[in-house]
């Protein structure tokens, strides 16, 4: 465990986590703005299904597959998973490295709060699992199992659920640490 804390103190200076976290959200945003939006164009309103946080049912698919039509799945598998393979990476590892940083601030990394520093990795490896699910569902269509269905939605919803546990445990920790910013700077004063 030493060495492993020694790893991350390593690699988790400002800048570095800086550029990743940059890095990352570029990728996200040409996903929302460019990926998304051009295989939404053929789901008549219908949510992408790493767009569903809470699940979704074999029924659901299989109405969100035939909606999209021959030309629609086909942007979901060449335009939308491909940037979607990249992107779990990124977030896991930046966002790893954010609270890691964060947690070294307030002299917590050396602690059992350094497990919360796998939750975006765990919503990485969801979401791989996610896409794959669908990559299978996409070229198996229209004989979409309810079992391929059931497991993608489950990682579907541990990406969501394990993202959501990490953004409210970094919101805690930036609240600790503008509590203790700002003690310190009444100290000064």
């Amino acid at each position: 465990m030493v060495k492993f804390i020694e790893h991350i103190e390593k690699y988790i200076i400002g800048k570095n986590v800086l550029v990743l976290f940059l890095l990352t959200n570029i990728v996200y945003a040409y996903m929302l703005l460019v990926t998304i939006p051009a295989t939404m164009e053929f789901s008549n309103g219908l949510q992408l299904l790493d767009m569903m946080p809470a699940g979704y049912h074999l029924e659901y698919v299989n109405n969100l597959f035939s909606t999209l039509g021959d030309n629609g799945r086909q942007t979901y598998l060449t335009t939308q998973i491909p940037v979607d393979m990249i992107y779990p990476f990124l977030f896991g590892i930046s966002y790893a490295a954010v609270l890691a940083y964060f947690l070294k601030k307030l002299h917590k990394l050396n602690t059992t709060y350094l497990y919360l520093c796998l939750l975006p990795i765990i919503a990485g490896i969801a979401d791989y699992i996610e896409n794959i699910g669908i990559i299978s569902m996409l070229n198996k269509y229209p004989n979409v199992t309810e079992t391929t269905a059931n497991i993608t939605s489950t990682f579907s919803v541990i990406k969501s659920v394990s993202t959501s546990i990490y953004f409210l445990a970094l919101l805690v920790v930036l609240f600790v640490l503008s509590i203790e910013w700002f003690k310190k700077s009444r100290r000064t004063h």
